[in-house]
């Protein structure tokens, strides 16, 4: 039997640490990493100056990304993406992507408190000030309202950190 990869993806609120983890799991797993910021900016620069233009664009590069992915995992090389998996639909959409090609998945799911996030995103806005006009304590309460916790019943293997490891 033909021998898929693992795709390995985050679910946490904004400032829990996502793109820094995947950084690491990438070079820990030897995988390829996607970055949807990365590919946002560089397909769309200066066109994204709100949460809904984030989400709008972000749909637009899903049916490629889901074929780029499933391409990547169908040869046997693990892959991480850097894509949120806050909600059970976004969970849904990385379920069937690997389930189309029988590769299995992990959910990482960096459960910080509140606190913990918006220190990490005012250091975030102090080393990055491109990001601080997004990276502000209003997108934070506005984008964790649409945060939704995962569960095991929605076919996840989850692994749950919680900022110390």
């Amino acid at each position: 039997m033909k021998q898929t990869g693992t795709l390995y993806f985050f679910c946490g609120n904004m400032g829990a640490g996502k793109s820094t983890k995947s950084k690491q799991i990438a070079i820990d797993k030897h995988a390829v990493l996607l970055s949807e910021d990365e590919w946002l900016s560089d397909l769309y620069p200066n066109q994204i100056n709100s949460f809904e233009d984030f989400l709008t664009f972000s749909a637009r590069i899903k049916p490629l990304v889901r074929k780029h992915v499933q391409n990547i995992l169908s040869v046997g090389t693990n892959v991480v993406m850097d894509f949120p998996a806050n909600t059970k639909k976004q969970r849904k959409w990385f379920l069937d992507m690997v389930f189309d090609v029988k590769a299995s998945h992990q959910l990482i799911y960096l459960n910080l408190t509140n606190e913990q996030c918006l220190r990490q995103l005012t250091q975030r806005r102090n080393e990055q000030p491109e990001r601080a006009a997004f990276d502000t304590e209003a997108m934070f309460t506005y984008v964790t309202n649409f945060f939704e916790e995962p569960d095991a019943l929605e076919g996840l293997n989850i692994l749950e950190l919680n900022g110390r490891e």
